[in-house]
């Protein structure tokens, strides 16, 4: 389905991946295109920057459909952490601190 705030996120906006229960990463949303397929049912694609930005990974249930994320709840990126070294961890170990709420 296109979403109802078509014109705010695209070119602008991310899509966050929600990955076995962790929000854990991004990627910008470059266009989203809407179109028929044959069967005439109304549909929308969209075009990823093909880029994959890390977030401060946080638990998230996993659900269908849009969800807006006003930038105050939008988790930072990993490498927006002022050198931090997050990002030279494994993803596991990543997942494994997160879980035990010390990320």
């Amino acid at each position: 389905m296109v979403p109802k705030r078509l014109a705010e996120i695209a070119g602008q906006g991310s899509i966050y991946w929600v990955i076995r229960g962790t929000l854990c990463c991004r990627q910008a949303i470059a266009a989203i295109e809407p179109f028929t397929g044959t069967d005439g049912i109304s549909r929308c694609r969209i075009v990823l920057d093909p880029s994959i930005v890390p977030v401060t990974p946080r638990p998230c249930r996993p659900f269908q459909g849009w969800r807006y994320l006003e930038p105050a709840d939008a988790p930072p990126d990993l490498d927006a952490g002022g050198g931090s070294g997050l990002t030279e961890l494994p993803e596991a170990l990543r997942r494994e601190l997160a879980s035990l709420g010390l990320l």
